[in-house]
């Protein structure tokens, strides 16, 4: 495996772990956002611009969720 093959493991590694976390914590909500935007690089330098276009827009949705979490209190709703 190749540094960028492993770079694009981990942040689609990531993804999953954090969204699996998210209604522990808004920071889990950031945190996925903050994986989707690695994978969205990891789809462009790849030359997989299809995947990385996409990867950008559930980042705008993520940190987008984290905002309407973040605001709603300790309890998240």
């Amino acid at each position: 495996m190749d540094l960028l093959t492993i770079y694009g493991l981990l942040a689609v590694g990531s993804m999953l772990l954090f969204y699996g976390l998210e209604q522990r914590s808004p920071w889990f909500v950031l945190a996925f956002a903050g994986s989707c935007l690695a994978s969205s690089l990891y789809g462009f330098l790849q030359g997989a611009w299809p995947f990385g276009v996409i990867e950008a827009i559930w980042t705008a949705l993520a940190l987008r969720r984290w905002r309407g979490r973040a605001g709603a209190g300790p309890s998240g709703v």
